[in-house]
């Protein structure tokens, strides 16, 4: 892959704030910050279009609440053709981490990764999502 070299002209605010994005995230130069703000742009037209995305919902629980591993488990054969792998972390004596990687149309990742949040006893979970392309 070849990297072209453009100018760009932006105003005094819009360029102060490139800079503060480039501080924050702590990017080696402008370039690299641009490139982040498309990539995620790329990313949100993947999503909005229900195309095939692989991504990772994060969950962490508490092992101990009756029934929850067993509520998991049938959400997780629900929908066993989204689901690449699992990884279960204990990250103390009653909380758990668990990484499920995923695999699919955008949409149907939503609404996995909605019902595993959403099942009670799971105390915060995220889906992260990027396009394939």
């Amino acid at each position: 892959m070849f990297v072209k070299r453009f100018g760009v002209s932006l105003e005094e605010d819009m360029l102060v704030a490139l800079d503060k994005l480039v501080i924050s995230n702590q990017f080696p130069n402008r370039s690299q910050a641009i490139r982040h703000l498309i990539k995620n742009n790329l990313v949100s037209e993947s999503w909005d279009q229900n195309k095939i995305v692989a991504g990772a919902i994060v969950i962490v629980y508490d092992h101990h609440k009756r029934e929850l591993n067993n509520k998991l488990m049938m959400v997780q054969h629900d929908f066993h053709d989204l689901i690449l792998s699992t990884q279960h972390v204990h990250i103390e004596h009653d909380l758990c981490l668990e990484a499920i990687a995923v695999k699919g149309k955008s949409q149907e990742l939503a609404k996995l990764a909605d019902k595993i949040i959403g099942t009670k006893g799971i105390k915060h979970g995220k889906l992260v999502m990027t396009d394939l392309g």
